[in-house]
């Protein structure tokens, strides 16, 4: 429960500190005293959006600190899940506001992200404020209350499960139809390209062979003169040639290495020279031998090459590996095509596989559901009669979806009457302000028991109501602060105001300085006065001071 509130420099408050007690506690003060300034406060350690509109004029920053009491409430996992600091006794959220318009926030004095935040305090604090009434009249909100009193918890996290499989595969299925819709249209192009690929027989390196060859060819006359020119310098047969003149030359050496022992050396070095180029005048003798001018072998190696540029072209590729990658591409993607029918077939067996799951886990959410409803609509008769409606009629309408959504296949209408003999309608459409807020707190109190939230705050739940009906509803949520609960009401009525365990009031204050809002804890004598204002105004009246201490005597 929230055991104290510290606010500094935020709107109209200069610095409050303010403790909280368990059980049933209200809050009272003028319009416009600043009440809307605390629900403010606690709002920003919820998580919401910060605005340095709302840093007190002149401050550098604003600071709101809350103290919870978690003992009771086995919290232990959240904040090992998230990582955070750990107090089995206590938690403080706090939340910083710099005029510069940064925002910090801390979970037990440690740095922590707003969405942590958010997320604790929607565990620790509940505040109802008038605008939630519109609520009532939406259903995913009348499907949130059924789901919490049905305890289904576990049952809509599996479903969910389960339909975010199914959305998968049919958002999968539908991309695979499209896929082969659009490739079916291609299959008879991708069929010529690769029967044109796979007739040319390309093998890896063709290219480069044909190429080499082509030059060749179209050269071979001057290949062929310089072969026979390079052969004529070495060829033995002449006696000018490089051969016979290494041979003397290694007579000479061979004739002084008697004398001279380095010819010797010199004369072994010619002879293998000589050898070498024995060789590699056979080489191009040989080489002279198989070049010739042939116009027929050019033709087709022109043709070949022709075929192959034409196809580099069209695919706009360079080489005839890249022909080749592009020949098993096309391959595989015919083979695909074809295989398309066989996977659209698995796929959709295992939609409608996993559709029928969802089907079952469906109605077991729905038997789950119409179980809860039937408590939901016979307890909240109960509350409601006592509360100035004596011939209220509700009822939790089911209508079965045509599809399944993140929720289920369950439609809910929450349907009210107040009068007798009234028709059965959408709650939204015939409820009065007033009615709508003795329902929403009936509901409340009936869900109070299924959610372990710590602190509920309600903003003005009674409107539209007054009189017994207004002492009713402050019993109600009397009752709510039981059980290690806090319940605090902000209120203009004395007879829910008489009924709060402890009571607070808000006030403005104009100093020099400017004007200041403070929340003050009221002493007993203190809230026949306050209540005496609430019943009889600014001028106080016997009979409204012993008015309102008769209020608090009866509570």
């Amino acid at each position: 429960m929230l055991q104290s509130l510290h606010i500094q420099n935020y709107a109209l408050i200069d610095k409050l500190d303010i403790d909280f007690e368990q059980g049933f506690s209200v809050i009272t003060g003028e319009t416009g005293a600043g009440k809307s300034i605390i629900l403010g406060a606690i709002g920003l350690l919820l998580g919401q959006r910060a605005d340095t509109k709302a840093i007190k004029t002149g401050a550098a920053k604003c600071v709101i600190e809350a103290h919870f009491d978690i003992s009771a409430y086995n919290m232990k996992e959240f904040f090992e899940e998230h990582e955070l600091e750990y107090d089995e006794g206590e938690c403080i959220l706090r939340r910083e506001l710099s005029a510069s318009g940064k925002s910090r926030s801390f979970i037990n004095d440690v740095p922590a992200q707003l969405s942590q935040m958010k997320e604790l305090g929607e565990q620790l604090i509940d505040v109802h404020s008038q605008h939630q009434n519109l609520l009532l009249g939406k259903e995913s909100f009348q499907l949130g209350i059924v789901d919490i009193m049905a305890s289904d918890a576990k049952e809509l996290a599996t479903y969910k499960t389960t339909y975010n499989r199914w959305k998968e595969l049919a958002k999968e299925l539908n991309l695979l139809i499209e896929e082969a819709e659009k490739n079916r249209t291609e299959q008879d192009y991708i069929s010529f390209q690769l029967e044109q690929l796979e007739s040319l027989n390309l093998r890896e390196g063709e290219q480069e062979e044909l190429e080499a060859e082509a030059d060749c060819l179209n050269h071979a006359e001057e290949i062929k003169n310089n072969l026979y020119a390079a052969s004529q310098y070495l060829n033995p047969d002449e006696g000018n040639g490089v051969l016979n003149a290494l041979k003397d030359a290694g007579r000479h050496l061979r004739d002084i290495s008697r004398v001279f022992p380095m010819a010797e050396e010199l004369q072994e070095r010619i002879e293998s020279c000589l050898i070498e180029l024995k060789d590699i005048n056979n080489e191009i003798e040989s080489a002279q031998d198989g070049v010739e001018f042939n116009p027929a072998r050019l033709d087709q190696v022109n043709e070949r090459l022709n075929e192959i540029y034409t196809l580099e072209q069209k695919h706009h590729v360079q080489t005839d590996c890249e022909l080749i990658s592009l020949t098993q591409e096309l391959r595989e993607k015919l083979d695909a095509i074809t295989c398309y029918d066989e996977r659209i077939e698995k796929l959709t067996h295992e939609k409608g596989q996993v559709y029928d799951q969802l089907v079952v886990q469906a109605k077991e959410l729905t038997q789950l559901r119409k179980q809860a409803a039937i408590h939901i609509e016979q307890t909240l008769t109960e509350h409601l009669i006592p509360l100035g409606m004596p011939n209220v009629k509700f009822n939790i309408e089911f209508i079965p979806r045509q599809e399944p959504d993140a929720t289920g296949m369950d439609n809910i209408n929450f349907l009210f009457s107040a009068n007798k003999n009234g028709q059965l309608q959408n709650i939204a459409n015939v409820a009065s302000g007033g009615e709508i807020a003795r329902v929403m707190l009936s509901l409340k109190a009936l869900i109070t028991g299924a959610v372990k939230l710590p602190t509920i705050i309600f903003d003005e739940i009674d409107t539209g109501v007054s009189g017994k009906i207004a002492e009713r509803m402050a019993l109600i949520m009397k009752e709510m602060g039981q059980a290690n609960r806090q319940v605090i009401s902000i209120t203009h009525l004395p007879q829910i105001a008489s009924v709060g365990a402890t009571h607070y009031r808000v006030y403005k204050e104009d100093t020099d300085e400017g004007t200041t809002s403070h929340l003050v804890r009221l002493s007993d004598e203190e809230r026949v006065t306050e209540i005496a204002h609430m019943l009889s105004g600014e001028n106080l009246s016997d009979a409204a001071i012993e008015n309102a201490r008769e209020l608090l005597k009866n509570e």
